[in-house]
């Protein structure tokens, strides 16, 4: 495909996010700045701004734009915040998440995609994100607390590993439910108490979260 195209698509992609809601500008410059196709198989660029998941290998998928850019704005960030992403894949989410935040700290259980994430992620220069290969229900402990956790994976519960890891003020965005193949996607608010509030933001569909806390 040639640049042109890709150029056309990012806008109509934008189009699309800001008629199905997207209405954040922080998330609409950071979708329009992060070149998907960089993050996807050479085969699949053509197709990188498909309102739709595609195939990244190791049986996972990048999320379809309007769910990046929908758990994106629910975080509600900060240029100051601390983010904690579960599920790095191909580094897409994570490019997205940096332009925004201040530092990603992304966790991928799988080495193989982890390593391509990196590779990517170097590539596009995004040198505000941090991977490590590891079980993303235990989170990383290390740069805890975050503001913000933001899960690409569906569990059966919220972690209670991810919950402790959670800053005071923060927010946590997950896909929840009994179905390894059907959640809600619920945002998890911690208050200054320690008291958590949950709502739901919408039927969704992910791969499964596994994990010592997930399936």
């Amino acid at each position: 495909m040639r640049k042109n195209d890709i150029n056309a698509d990012r806008l109509a992609m934008l189009r699309l996010l800001k008629r199905r809601g997207i209405r954040d500008e922080a998330v609409l410059r950071a979708m329009a700045h992060v070149r998907r196709e960089a993050f996807l198989p050479d085969e699949l660029r053509e197709h990188a701004y498909d309102d739709g998941p595609l195939p990244i290998g190791e049986g996972q998928t990048i999320s379809q734009p309007l769910i990046v850019a929908t758990m994106t704005a629910a975080l509600e960030l900060a240029g100051s915040d601390r983010v904690l992403e579960i599920g790095t894949g191909s580094g897409y989410a994570a490019a997205v998440l940096a332009s925004i935040a201040d530092e990603v700290y992304s966790v991928e259980r799988k080495k193989e995609l982890a390593e391509t994430a990196i590779q990517n992620l170097y590539r596009e220069g995004f040198d505000n994100v941090h991977v490590c290969v590891g079980d993303g229900t235990l989170g990383w402990l290390q740069h805890a607390p975050y503001d913000a956790i933001v899960v690409a994976a569906g569990g059966p519960e919220v972690p209670p590993t991810l919950l402790d890891q959670l800053g005071y003020g923060g927010r946590l965005v997950i896909p929840v439910g009994k179905h390894q193949h059907e959640q809600k996607l619920i945002r998890i608010r911690k208050s200054l108490d320690g008291s958590c509030d949950q709502e739901s933001l919408g039927s969704v569909r992910f791969v499964p979260l596994i994990g010592d806390e997930g399936w």
